[in-house]
């Protein structure tokens, strides 16, 4: 029996031929498998075809753009994505976030940033906790079961993306502690991702938009300005009831 484990596949989805080459060549060499679109429509055939670990989608595409793109693949599935962009707008990084994605690299990028950058978001995805057994009630409305990867308000489940989950995860794990931005970073992100804050700002405010009565007011995710964010210390609030 061969046990050689499978190369990582990328699939790059990306009308600049000369980029997607080199863009190949550096995957390749670095041990990954590579499987190439010139369009959203042959990007969402070769999802069907040949399942990737992950994608690279460029935003700028004549047919249909990278955002369109990647409604159509959130729609499937929650396969990795990491957006290339020539554009270095926070605007821009941001609505892809939003819809979905797990990273943007900005053109131009050198190789060893765009491995890191795979290799960071691929981790993630291999994330496993420690077992977890049975359900944490916060209070009654929000209720956690880290066992089963599941949410509920109200006893209606709510759907957290990946780095949603990893993000309340850790929170919740350091209950009634104060974890740093940079804490954060490391724990959610990796260590590539020391200088990006803003995103535990842009997927903390995720977060309170799907677990809190009132976002502007949050009960469960506090924030500590200037150092960082405190899960609700529910156990003690739980012991006063």
């Amino acid at each position: 029996m061969d046990k050689t484990p499978r190369r990582q596949r990328i699939l790059i989805v990306d009308d600049e031929k000369g980029l997607v080459r080199m863009m190949r060549m550096n995957l390749e060499h670095d041990g990954f498998e590579v499987v190439e679109a010139n369009n959203g429509a042959q990007a969402m055939d070769r999802l069907r075809a040949v399942i990737p670990d992950l994608i690279l989608l460029d935003v700028m595409m004549p047919d249909l753009d990278g955002f369109t793109v990647l409604k159509m693949i959130r729609e499937v599935g929650s396969t990795p994505v990491i957006m290339l962009t020539a554009k270095g707008e926070e605007a821009d990084k941001v609505r892809g976030l939003e819809l979905g994605a797990d990273d943007y690299v900005t053109k131009p990028f050198s190789p060893r940033e765009l491995t890191s950058r795979i290799r960071a978001v691929l981790r993630r995805g291999n994330y496993a906790d420690d077992d977890e057994d049975g359900i944490i009630d916060v209070d009654g409305r929000l209720k956690i079961d880290f066992g089963r990867h599941e949410v509920f308000i109200n006893d209606e489940e709510v759907k957290l993306r990946p780095t949603e989950y990893r993000l309340l995860y850790h929170l919740v794990k350091n209950a009634g502690w104060v974890l740093t931005h940079d804490q954060i970073l490391s724990k959610v992100w990796g260590y590539e991702y020391e200088n990006e804050p803003h995103y535990v700002r842009l997927y903390i405010n995720y977060l309170r938009k799907k677990l809190e009565e009132d976002a502007t007011n949050p009960k469960y995710i506090l924030t500590e300005r200037g150092v960082g964010y405190r899960f609700v210390d529910y156990k003690r609030e739980n012991l006063r009831k």
